[in-house]
């Protein structure tokens, strides 16, 4: 069993399932969430890069402020268009 902690400060620790991992990710559309912290969007860039060198098709979205976490509608949006989700920060 993997136990996960989860950095925000939640009273009560929420029980979650764990998403099914994808078999590959050829011709999957992967989101890649930029947080909105300094550099973040430069190594997103790689990582870009080199998941549509595997075939993937990456799509961006980038968070208002990193000091609160993704509007709900943002949130939905990714879930309705992505099989995937990267989410990266960077300092």
């Amino acid at each position: 069993m993997t136990i996960l902690l989860d950095p925000t400060s939640e009273v009560v620790p929420a029980e979650r399932v764990r998403a099914t991992r994808l078999t590959g990710i050829d011709g999957k559309k992967i989101g890649l969430l930029d947080i909105a912290k300094q550099r973040g969007d430069i190594f997103l860039d790689r990582v870009e890069e080199r998941l549509s060198e595997m075939g993937a098709d990456v799509v961006r979205f980038t968070k208002p402020t990193f000091t609160k976490p993704a509007p709900i509608d943002l949130r939905h949006e990714i879930a309705q268009q992505c099989d995937a989700v990267v989410e990266a920060l960077a300092d």
